[in-house]
């Protein structure tokens, strides 16, 4: 059968009642660890001209709110708008199998979608497992590496099917309209890395952009328009062979229904690119076990897996970063941060923060370079290895597998709470909203329950 037919029918029949107990929690976590870091970005300049801009164009009281502000946009916009913050700190989770930050795409789908139709907790939830689901598996089809390496952003290629399987949960489409849904979903996925070399802050616009096409395209095919069901495996035009060399349709449906992808979330403990997550372990370790200094250092060489390489290791500004974007995709700048301050934290990527001088000595004798071992492990493991020479001509060497908050090392649910409370902190009572969401499959009415505003 036909693989987005067979995500359609999923999809349609999905019910919470039958989710193993780890799966429902699990789905709150990842709800509360995308809503708040969606909610700590709520104040950044660049969001909020944005949202600026959108309120001279939208004037709608009725509408959604733009979390973190008493603003109300048309459920569309509102959609951008919290899907662009969700992503904007480099917090936001990530399913490491598919390379997909799933969380920024469909919770903000999910919760603004729900608000609007006044759907309960529990069809919320559904929705969001079902965004989960459909969007790993498509991501995992793609062919990690090959999707990476032609330059597509999965997030965004992906995302567009995860917010329409949200999405059509939620409008109780039909499993002929889901599928559509889907189908035009595929045909608007999009979304480049071209941004790293100008260093462009449009890295936002991808997860922004596909929770609007999902959405967007449910609401075509719910007005009887068709999408192409064919969109994975057309003779002509298909999606995944256009994008990838490597891909497998087997695996957008394989296990579907028994396997939970959303068990397998990574979540991230610090504020940048996650393939920089195995080095800032390495340095930390490093300077746990070993009294150095960076005046000790002659040089660190980091052997990691050609995407990570590719990512934050080989352009200029990965290199010499001078921006926050620069910063967050740089393995030398967040390897040395981690080394000489011991934690890697939002503040340490202001401007000035980059510019500062031990930092810079630091991460000036790194050498990030793709090492055949770690690629072959990628998607599944993370990892890099880090080795240090001392200007005594002593050596250091600390491997690390899997990044800390991954499936295989990972954090508690207090972590994510303790992670969650600043970041929410910005605009509203943490404990109220921590509270609410970790028990939201009992509320009845979500447009009542879920104006975090109030």
């Amino acid at each position: 059968m036909n693989e987005i037919i067979k995500l359609a029918e999923y999809i349609s029949e999905f019910n919470l009642d039958k989710v193993p107990q780890n799966v429902l929690e699990t789905t709150k976590i990842c709800v509360l660890d995308s809503f708040a870091a969606a909610v700590g970005a709520s104040q950044d300049e660049t969001i909020k001209g944005i949202i600026e801009e959108y309120q001279k164009i939208y004037r709608n009281d009725n509408g959604i709110y733009v979390w973190g502000h008493e603003v109300r946009l048309p459920v569309v916009q509102a959609a951008f708008i919290n899907a662009m913050m969700g992503h904007k700190l480099e917090l936001d989770d990530v399913h490491t199998g598919s390379k997909t930050h799933i969380g920024t795409v469909v919770v903000p789908t999910a919760l603004c979608l729900a608000q609007q139709l006044n759907s309960s907790g529990k069809d919320f939830l559904e929705a969001v497992i079902c965004g989960y689901e459909v969007m790993s598996r498509i991501g995992m089809g793609f062919g990690v590496s090959s999707h990476r390496n032609k330059g597509w952003h999965v997030t965004s290629t992906a995302g567009t099917f995860g917010a329409a399987a949200a999405a059509a949960k939620l409008m109780k489409l039909s499993v002929e309209e889901t599928a559509h849904a889907l189908g035009m979903a595929g045909t608007q996925s999009f979304g480049l890395w071209a941004f790293l070399e100008d260093s462009a802050s449009s890295k936002i616009l991808h997860p922004a952009r596909a929770a609007a096409s999902g959405i967007e395209a449910c609401f075509l095919a719910k007005a009887g328009m068709t999408g192409p069901v064919s969109i994975l495996s057309a003779r002509d035009g298909s999606l995944f062979r256009a994008m990838s060399d490597e891909y497998d349709l087997t695996l957008v449906t394989k296990d579907l229904g028994t396997v939970y992808e959303i068990l397998n979330v990574d979540n991230k403990p610090y504020p940048c690119c996650r393939s920089t997550h195995c080095a800032i372990d390495s340095a930390l370790k490093l300077r746990e076990n070993h009294s150095i200094s960076a005046d000790d250092v002659k040089k660190v060489v980091i052997d990691t897996y050609l995407v990570g390489y590719k990512q934050c290791g080989l352009t200029e500004g990965s290199r010499n970063p001078k921006t926050p974007t620069e910063a967050k995709f740089s393995t030398p700048y967040t390897f040395a941060d981690a080394m000489v301050n011991g934690s890697v934290v939002l503040e340490h990527f202001s401007e000035d923060f980059i510019s500062d001088t031990n930092i810079k000595k630091l991460s000036d004798k790194v050498e990030v370079r793709a090492d055949d071992e770690f690629t072959a492990r990628y998607p599944n493991h993370w990892g890099c290895r880090t080795t240090v020479t001392l200007k005594d001509g002593s050596s250091l060497s600390v491997e690390v597998q899997d990044a800390t908050g991954s499936v295989c090392s990972p954090v508690s649910e207090n972590d994510i709470k303790s992670k969650a409370a600043p970041l929410l902190r910005v605009a509203y009572d943490e404990n109220n909203v921590i509270d609410k969401i970790l028990d939201i499959e009992k509320q009845t009415d979500m447009s009542l329950n879920m104006y975090l505003n109030n």
